[in-house]
């Protein structure tokens, strides 16, 4: 009875604040830059690939469709946490409010989670392209991209609004509490709450497995079919081509969910915050800045488009 006055009767709303990184100007200076330029990065790579994808009509089919689509997502990903980050480490701990925490959580989570299931739906892309080359135009067509897109979309918006709702509904106990991460994510969040967690962590995982490990295995499959095909292909020169359509996004699965499953499918047990704060900065800053050099370093098709751009540019310019 005295825990439940002391939880609920506070006169002062519960705020949170994010631990910094250091409290040595000379190292906040250094990584408030190093951050501000690996976010300026990924808003031009990724914005330049938007604007070539949508400006070039060469690449106007579902393969860069989706493409433009992830570097968009990566854009708003990333912005729903860096600012905020950038802001935190000089001077004092800024709090957020509790609205502020759930309404950054729940973004965070619905553009993860759309990012997680558009890789999905690349890789069924690329599934029909090389195993049904002759029916991709008839399967692949403009309203079916565009109804997979709001479906991905939907569904995560669904189970992140849930997993937020539930976590928020729970008491945290004390004025000022100190978050062991640069964002609300869901598991630090969740080790502050002074209550039975036990269910809401159980949530959390099945929601963990619904995003991450079954578009996975979708992506293996598509993948097994997609080898199968290549490899029956005779000559060298075709098996190379359709290998490097493949490579990019496999490159960029295999980060993004290698590093999401780190944090929120391994055992409560075994993880530690810290740890977790670190493979947070992978998935946050180093997956958003490699998607557009992985997909214009090893795509020909994008390459060409983005010299055109820029040769088109300097003509404009010089006349």
């Amino acid at each position: 009875m005295l825990v439940r006055k002391t939880v609920f009767n506070q006169s002062d709303p519960t705020e949170f604040v994010f631990r910094v990184f250091t409290t040595v100007p000379e190292f906040q200076v250094l990584l408030f830059l190093l951050f501000l330029l690996l976010y300026l990065m990924i808003l031009c790579g990724n914005t330049a690939i938007i604007c070539v994808v949508c400006t070039h009509s060469a690449l106007h089919t579902p393969m860069y469709f989706f493409l433009a689509k992830l570097s968009f997502l990566e854009i708003c990903y990333t912005t729903v946490v860096v600012p905020l980050m950038l802001a935190n480490i000089f001077g004092a701990q800024k709090p957020i409010s509790l609205a502020g925490c759930g309404i950054q959580m729940f973004f965070f989570v619905t553009l993860g989670s759309t990012d997680c299931f558009l890789l999905a739906i690349m890789a069924y892309d690329r599934y029909v392209a090389i195993c049904h080359p002759l029916h991709y135009a008839l399967i692949m067509t403009r309203q079916l991209c565009v109804q997979m897109l709001c479906g991905a979309v939907g569904l995560a918006f669904f189970l992140s609004l849930q997993l937020t709702v539930l976590i928020f509904t729970l008491p945290f106990c004390g004025h000022h509490q100190e978050i062991n991460h640069f964002l609300c994510d869901v598991p630090p969040v969740l080790r502050l709450a002074c209550a039975d967690i036990r269910v809401h962590q159980a949530v959390l995982y099945v929601v963990s497995i619904l995003v991450l490990t079954v578009p996975f295995l979708l992506i293996c499959v598509s993948y097994v079919f997609i080898t199968r095909a290549i490899l029956r292909i005779r000559s060298a020169e075709g098996r190379c081509r359709a290998f490097s359509t493949c490579s990019s996004h496999l490159t960029v699965v295999l980060l993004q969910y290698g590093c999401c499953s780190l944090v929120y499918l391994r055992p409560r047990s075994s993880t530690s915050e810290d740890e977790d704060r670190q493979i947070a900065l992978v998935y946050t800053f180093v997956t958003p800045l490699l998607n557009p050099l992985i997909y214009t370093l090893r795509n020909k098709d994008v390459k060409g488009a983005l010299r055109n751009a820029i040769v088109c540019k300097a003509a404009c310019d010089t006349s």
